[in-house]
């Protein structure tokens, strides 16, 4: 099977079962051999043995026999299956076991009659201690001829039976760090559902006065586990309900989870609702009260109600035994209400885990066991038939309260809630309002009869103050900004003084000593040598014989004119134009410096001599060349390893089981030419053999951010990796390094096919949507498996595409989205990806309402780094991305000029305490600082701000030009009309005596030259133009 196991924890899981089972405690020690045997049925949601199987194997596997016993396990099932648990069966591949009993496979033959495997497994129960007794699930009861054939097999045998369930759920309840990550994810999927869903449609329906019955309330809470907006990152196919919503409410209450939501309308008063999330097959729970216009005594009794859970929490540490617990708590209701001891529930929760309630770790007054760290439980404490005084209906004269949280024992200390959801009145109270409150109680009989007419209007939290939700971003905007210029200011004052010193140029010595230089018979007749041992030119000068190192050597360059030959050679020195990687800085930038030389040789042959005085040139033209090429070469390849951080080996995993993805492409490229390959996971990180046996390593710990691209609406599937330090292959440095597969065709031959709808086409689009699930499902078991192989270590983060935004970070336009800790766009490439926990601010500039787009820049904490511009980005982006910056804590402006973010940055480098002093990052702030003056100063500051010609016309010329052109063109269109209004009488004698007269006027003023510079008036030109029409 394609399915692997987790051989790890199965060993590790295994031995802690033998070892309670040795210890001998409860049940443990009346039993010589465990059965487990899982039938099939779909109604069986949780079932002990099911349970079993998932926490030692990590699947749920039907119509499989387990037999645990002394010396060995034997195992039952069809011939699938037993491929599936031939991993951790005998042999090959146990060496993990340490000591623990080795497993036997026994295939299930077809005909159901399996005589020869039961005998087997009989004999293996009687040959484990003294054979007479078996533990068994008595509760787990399986339909079906093959679970039937088995028991009666069993029952034949005349074996005693004993109840093992409670025993094995006490050594099941204590969680390992792998199962709590499970279920803290699906705590927070619940908490995250309740608040964005539940919560939200209730007030909606409160609000509108609406009619909607609780089992349709119901299913649309349970649909929302379907959008992976409120799945917290995680996978769907991974997240499913632990039972269906309960949403109880109108005087009909049952607080239990065995009920189901009934199909009356939901009424306005204590409405219930239970949920629970199952994520990777693990439990969480939750329970809240709503109330809508809850009466003070109501309020009380919900207050003393949150008094007794906290009380519960108080008690339940590691150690304490269950009974003792409850007895605590019942005692303090007691003492302070006596009248609500007949109300509370029976029992104040239960244990949780793979099965979503263990019935034998209830909080009740006879449970005798004692809790454990890393037990996790669901305690829900209610009253139901409580007496409603102001109630004026039926509904509204009962109600029940009842509250429900996940929480996790700790070794000392309460209990920790992992549903974190406020609980208390002015987070669950919906308080209704009229128009007029003091005549409510003389209209209320009026309005029951003509229906509510006065406006409601919902007050929650969210409502009380009247904050609508820009209101609420700009008030954390302003308390993050005070944060931001705080933190700042305090993280510049500790890294004072580590500045790092600028790099001088590297100082080049051709020879250490003269006695180095070389004894050519070229130096001595004074000819341009090349040495190219030390990579120096020895060029003669004045006579002498002066060498030149070929990293002083700017470029050169050869002409030949008439009858001679120049070569000519350019210095590097102050002043001339350096390369951009060449830098300005000299070890003595005083001295005196060579710019350049030039040499000229003839090209005639003069008699006697055996070569043409302009070869020594040509000669020399082309090996300095050549060893410039290899010194730059040389140089560029030192310059990428530089600050390169030595990583540790990779530690080879030599089990074929690793997870492995194949037929890969690698970018960057390793050649020229891109290259398929593997991705296999190994014990402290990936490696990628190409199909030509390169190999790239990449480590887990040297993972900043990985991330998977699913292919919904790209082109390629992607797994991509930002490292905290680069890695050199390809002869460069990269910190990104991604690995993808190509999920459909990325170019299209139109003429391919005449018909849209042609059976081909259709086919190859049926093709292409298998290939993309198909492509999917790999990935996505290759990213669970190297999870779980780092124990949650290295965690993949996918990109929430419903917050994506358009724009362009370098030359093209791409999708940019958001991940739970950064900002990526991974399809493209270069790739963009920004740590949000890096980020100082961000600035949006050019925001003016007749601006399609804005630019986006994104401020580092560190300020040496430079900032990061997103250009072009929509308008109608804008409030999406202020959403997604304020819910990150993120701190952002917006400005309508382009700023020289260079000088700006240099400047607050150079004087940090100076920019602090002055209001830190305030000068972004549109209003700046003056909120204070009166509207009159703050016009004509905006005024003066907006209209800054020399800044701003460039960046706004293209968008403005179009408006201006038209603007003025309509203005002359208009004057013209007027001016054709007003001459309409005058016929065309009149008119050419006219323009005669305008021209006459016109030359006498360029006579004068007083008037020589004056424009002439419009009208006098216009009479021209009109005149020659």
């Amino acid at each position: 099977m394609a399915v692997n196991l987790d051989k790890e924890v199965y060993y590790r899981r295994l031995k802690r079962l033998y070892a309670h089972w040795k210890k001998g405690e409860d049940e443990y020690g009346k039993v010589d051999a465990i059965v487990v045997a899982v039938g099939v049925d779909e109604e069986i949601v949780y079932a002990k043995s099911t349970a079993l199987q998932t926490w030692l194997l990590g699947y749920e596997l039907t119509d499989t026999i387990m037999v645990f016993c002394e010396e060995r396990i034997v195992f039952m099932a069809s011939k699938k299956k037993v491929e599936f648990l031939k991993q951790v069966a005998s042999g090959k591949g146990s060496e993990n076991a340490d000591g623990i009993p080795t497993a036997t496979l026994l295939v299930r033959e077809k005909n159901e009659s399996n005589k020869g495997n039961f005998e087997k497994m009989i004999e293996a129960i009687k040959s484990s201690r003294n054979g007479k007794v078996i533990g068994i699930f008595s509760k787990d009861k399986f339909p079906g001829d093959f679970m039937k054939s088995w028991n009666d097999c069993l029952n034949k045998e005349g074996l005693e039976k004993v109840d093992m369930s409670a025993s094995v759920a006490y050594s099941l309840a204590v969680k390992e760090d792998g199962e709590l990550n499970a279920m803290k994810k699906a705590a927070a999927i619940t908490a995250e559902i309740f608040n964005k869903v539940f919560k939200e449609r209730v007030m909606e329906i409160v609000d509108a006065d609406e009619k909607v019955r609780h089992s349709k309330l119901a299913e649309s809470v349970e649909k929302a586990i379907e959008e992976k907006k409120y799945l917290v990152g995680a996978d769907p196919s991974t997240v499913e309900m632990c039972y269906p919503p309960i949403i109880q409410s109108g005087g009909n209450y049952n607080l239990k989870f065995s009920v189901v939501s009934d199909k009356n309308h939901m009424h306005f008063g204590a409405i219930t609702c239970a949920m629970g999330i199952r994520y990777k097959s693990y439990c969480s729970n939750i329970v809240r009260t709503l109330m809508v216009d809850p009466p003070q005594e109501m309020q009380e009794h919900y207050a003393f109600l949150l008094t007794v859970q906290d009380r519960l929490l108080t008690q339940m540490h590691s150690g304490a035994r269950i009974a003792d617990i409850y007895q605590s708590v019942m005692g303090f209701v007691k003492q302070e209400k006596p009248e609500l001891l007949a109300k509370i529930t029976k029992n104040l929760g239960f244990a949780m885990g793979i099965e979503f309630r263990e019935g034998s770790l209830v909080i009740n007054a006879k449970n005798q066991y004692r809790l454990k760290k890393g037990m996790i439980f669901s305690v829900n404490v209610g009253f139901s038939g409580m007496d409603n005084k102001d109630g004026r209906s039926v509904e509204a004269r009962t109600y029940a309260l009842f509250i429900g949280d996940t929480v996790q024992i700790n070794e000392e200390g309460a209990a920790s809630v992992l549903t974190s959801v406020k609980k208390k009145i002015k987070n669950i109270g919906i308080f209704l309002k009229g128009e007029d409150e003091e005549e409510d109680e003389v209209k209320d009989e009026a309005e029951d009869l003509l229906g509510r007419s006065g406006k409601a209007s919902l007050l929650t939290e969210r409502t009380r103050n009247e904050m609508t939700s820009e209101e609420k971003r700009r008030t954390h905007q302003r308390e993050l900004a005070h944060q931001v210029n705080e933190e700042a200011k305090r993280r510049l004052t500790e890294n004072r003084g580590e500045q790092q010193a600028q790099k001088a140029r590297k100082s080049r010595d051709s020879y250490k000593n003269p006695t180095q230089m070389p004894k050519e018979p070229d130096i001595r007749d004074m000819k341009i040598y090349i040495d190219k041992k030390y990579e120096t030119v020895i060029l003669p000068i004045f006579g002498v014989a002066t060498p030149f190192h070929i990293a002083t050597i700017k470029n050169i360059s050869t002409s030949v004119e008439g009858d001679y030959t120049y070569l000519r050679i350019n210095f590097y020195c102050p002043g001339s134009a350096l390369g951009r990687n060449e830098g300005n800085l000299f070890p003595n930038p005083e001295a005196t410096f060579v710019k350049e030389i030039t040499y000229r040789a003839s090209n005639l042959k003069t008699p006697g001599e055996l070569a043409v005085p302009a070869t020594n040139l040509q000669n020399a033209f082309r090996i300095i060349k050549e060893v410039q090429k290899r010194y730059k070469t040389r140089e560029a390849e030192e310059k990428e390893k530089e600050g390169i951080v030595k990583q540790d080996s990779l530690v080879i995993n030599l089990n074929r089981s690793n997870p492995k993805l194949k037929d890969l492409y690698i970018r960057p490229n390793i050649a020229q030419k891109r290259m398929q390959g593997s991705l296999e996971a190994h014990v402290n990180g990936f490696r990628f053999t190409s199909v030509r046996g390169d190999k790239v390593d990449i480590l887990y710990n040297n993972i900043k951010h990985s991330i998977f691209q699913p292919c919904d609406g790209e082109m390629i599937i992607v797994l991509h990796f930002h490292l905290k330090n680069a890695i050199m292959f390809g002869k460069r440095r990269h910190t990104d390094v991604q690995f993808y597969t190509e999920v459909g065709e990325i170019t299209t031959d139109l003429g391919k096919h005449q018909h849209m709808h042609d059976r081909d086409d259709l086919y190859a689009e049926q093709l292409e949507r298998e290939m993309r699930h198909k492509l999917k499902t790999a990935f996505k078991n290759f990213i669970e498996k190297v999870e779980a192989l780092t124990k949650e270590e290295l965690e993949f983060e996918v990109p929430f595409r419903d917050l994506g935004f358009n724009g362009a970070p370098y030359r093209s336009t791409c999708m940019l989205q958001p991940t739970s800790s950064s900002l990526v766009n991974v399809t493209e490439w270069p790739p963009f990806v920004v740590t949000l926990d890096e980020v100082e601010l961000v600035h949006f500039e050019r925001v003016q309402f007749h601006l399609k787009n804005f630019d986006m820049v994104i401020v580092y904490k560190d300020y040496s780094k430079k900032v990061t511009m997103i250009n072009a980005i929509p308008v109608a982006s804008l409030d999406p991305i202020k959403e997604w910056l304020n819910s990150c804590d993120l701190k952002y402006t917006e400005g309508v000029q382009s700023l020289n973010w260079t000088k700006i940055m240099k400047t607050i480098v150079d004087d940090p305490e100076g920019f602090f002093e002055q209001g830190g990052w305030s000068f972004l702030e549109p209003e700046g600082d003056g909120s204070e003056r009166d509207s009159h100063g703050s016009e004509s500051e905006l005024e003066d701000e907006t209209f800054n010609p020399s800044e701003v016309e460039e960046e706004v010329e293209d968008d403005d030009s179009d408006e201006d052109y038209s603007s003025e063109t309509e203005e002359s269109a208009s004057e013209e009309s007027l001016g054709s209004e007003e001459e309409s009488g005058k016929d065309w004698d009149e008119l050419e005596e006219e323009a005669r007269r305008a021209d006459r006027e016109y030359r006498e003023e360029e006579e004068d030259p007083r008037n020589r510079k004056r424009k002439g008036p419009v009208i006098n030109l216009g009479s021209r133009k009109r005149r020659r029409k």
